[in-house]
């Protein structure tokens, strides 16, 4: 950060600090710190700010694996902790409150999170910033391709990309002198991906579509530069930087690969996955609390289960039951991908009439179902990307489609729509975006125990909103619901019980109707993601429990839509900032 900067957090505390006994001037004041940390988190978070349809720094990626900015982000988490404790908290407004309750967290989980070497593990299979760029290049990402600035922007960022890489492959380096280093199921996951992205002829390259999707208001001139400057930055820069990350996997890292599949066989493991498990349910929930929940839901979805396969009179054991349902030709309908996004448009149709009851806000973002991209949809799962504030770009629900033949109804599409789509992360999304009275920071953040909570949270609705008539579709929900408690006990026994990953895999297809190819891309998902899984339940089951502890205290004075509105109007918080909040709603409701 720059000093100018660093001094003016401290001009602005101390100045709310001498301004304590005027609340007016402790709010204004207090509101400008909160935008001056949003405001320079996203000069260090660039790709954030483009994703939210800020275009100040669309040339810009940090190389954030630098030992240098490490030590920037801590010392820029430090000084605004510092700050904050010059405000008077009883002194703000009620939405100030939640702010400071907001950035206090945020701020002390950053900077707990600076203790481990997590720059040793820089990307893996699935949160890969080599993929990102893959997606912001493609031109029909979040990287804006409208204007010849935007053109000469992504031709700077993408040059900064190659010197990420090659601290990237520093830090690999480092990991495997401390032992720290990825599990080989992941990494030769990884290799392919690098190498998908070298070609010999440009125009094959995903980097150049941008060139293909030119608008045709430039003029000639720049046509011809834009075109000449893109493919020597394919052939000249991304392609050899890709390069030399796969064969970098290929050759050195993979031999040097662990065996084990959880952080407990790596120094400080353990450590590290208590903090993770700490950030990702914003709860103080124990991992071993944690897995004995997992049981206790396991087993209680199961009987929910042994209920429907009995109603449809199937008269096999449930894991016949599974095969039976991903086996069966008649849960197969379509022929292309087009069936299927047409399909989860028809489930949006069908709920429609019922969102108004249960919600007194719709987004005015607009919304889209697309199938997700070739080059990454062998590894992704169906997943939401938020549009932005002003509404130019849609949220989209990707769905990855490899076959469209073998793509199966009882999968549990209407809970996935629910779930990814309406009125789950569009909603949440969207509205928090939408809304001008939080601040930047609460505006644009998230906490992912309350994002995927109200997501899985959202599931639960499915009756209330018309959908489950099938049975089929209801047992898909349960399934749903099932994979999330089977989350909670897998993450955990693989990162602190030894449990190995071919375990983990046979513990989720015993317990739900998923292929072996889908558990394998589950279970490596949380190796390499430890428990940003367990966020999910932790987060629903806290919702619901909430809901239900109001209908009970306030009888025929609850109302779903306004508790939904109050879940949902200050955008995302820590489960017990949440909770604290909501208990102030219902106490004024008596």
């Amino acid at each position: 950060m720059k000093k100018i900067t660093l001094a003016l957090i401290l001009v602005t505390a101390l100045f709310a600090c001498k301004q304590k006994i005027n609340s007016t001037d402790s709010n204004k004041n207090f509101a400008a710190l909160t935008e001056l940390y949003y405001q320079e988190g996203l000069k260090q978070s660039p790709l954030n700010a483009t994703v939210i349809g800020d275009e100040r720094y669309n040339d810009l990626l940090p190389n954030d694996g630098s030992m240098a900015l490490m030590e920037e982000y801590k010392k820029f988490n430090q000084q605004f902790l510092d700050s904050l404790k010059n405000y008077d908290r009883a002194s703000l407004s009620a939405n100030d409150q939640l702010s400071y309750d907001v950035l206090k967290d945020q701020l002390e989980m950053n900077i707990e999170g600076t203790k481990f070497h997590f720059e040793y593990l820089p990307f893996n299979q699935m949160n890969s910033l080599p993929l990102t760029i893959a997606q912001f290049g493609s031109g029909t990402g979040a990287q804006p391709f409208k204007k010849v600035k935007d053109y000469e922007d992504w031709l700077k960022r993408v040059t900064a990309f190659s010197v990420w890489v090659d601290t990237a492959i520093g830090n690999l380096k480092l990991g495997v002198k401390a032992g720290i280093v990825f599990p080989k199921s992941l990494v030769v996951k990884m290799i392919p991906q690098m190498q998908s992205m070298v070609v010999t002829d440009a125009k094959k390259s995903l980097f150049y579509g941008p060139i293909n999707l030119m608008p045709a208001s430039f003029s000639a001139a720049d046509k011809d530069r834009l075109t000449k400057a893109y493919q020597a930055s394919i052939l000249n820069v991304i392609v050899p930087t890709y390069k030399k990350l796969g064969d970098f996997l290929q050759n050195e890292y993979l031999p040097k690969a662990r065996t084990s599949s959880g952080l407990s066989s790596i120094p400080s493991g353990l450590e590290m996955y208590n903090y993770q498990v700490k950030q990702q349910t914003t709860t103080n929930r124990t991992p071993e609390e944690i897995y004995q929940t997992g049981l206790t839901e396991v087993a209680r979805i199961r009987k929910a289960m042994d209920s429907i396969q009995s109603m449809v009179g199937y008269k096999g054991d449930l894991k016949s039951f599974f095969d039976y349902l991903n086996a069966e030709k008649k849960f197969m309908p379509y022929h292309a991908p087009k069936e299927i996004l047409a399909a989860f448009e028809s489930i949006h149709q069908t709920m429609k009439p019922n969102l108004i009851k249960l919600f007194e806000h719709a987004p005015k973002t607009p919304f889209e179902i697309r199938q997700t991209e070739d080059f990454r949809a062998a590894s992704a799962s169906a997943e939401y990307n938020s549009g932005s504030a002003d509404g130019t770009r849609p949220g989209i629900f990707y769905v990855p489609i490899l076959d469209a033949t073998k793509f199966n109804t009882t999968s549990g599409m209407e809970s996935l729509f629910l779930h990814e789509a309406i009125p789950g992360h569009h909603y949440q999304i969207s509205l928090t975006q939408e809304n001008t009275e939080l601040p930047n920071f609460r505006r644009y953040g998230g906490h992912n125990a309350y994002v995927e909570g109200w997501a899985l949270y959202c599931e639960s609705l499915g009756k209330e909103l018309g959908l489950y008539t099938d049975p089929y579709q209801y047992f898909g929900a349960l399934g749903d619901e099932m994979h999330r408690a089977i989350r909670l006990v897998v993450d955990v026994a693989i990162h602190t019980k030894n449990m190995s990953r071919e375990e983990a895999i046979k513990y989720m297809m015993d317990n739900e109707a998923i292929s072996e190819q889908g558990a394998t891309a589950e279970i490596e998902r949380y190796m390499g993601n430890p428990a940003q899984a367990l966020g999910y339940k932790t987060g629903a089951m806290k919702i619901r429990a909430l809901r239900t502890k109001y209908e009970q205290a306030m009888g025929s004075k609850f109302n779903v839509a306004e508790f939904h509105t109050q879940v949902l109007k200050d955008g995302s918080l820590p489960l017990n900032v949440l909770e604290s909040k909501l208990d102030s709603w219902a106490a004024s409701k008596k």
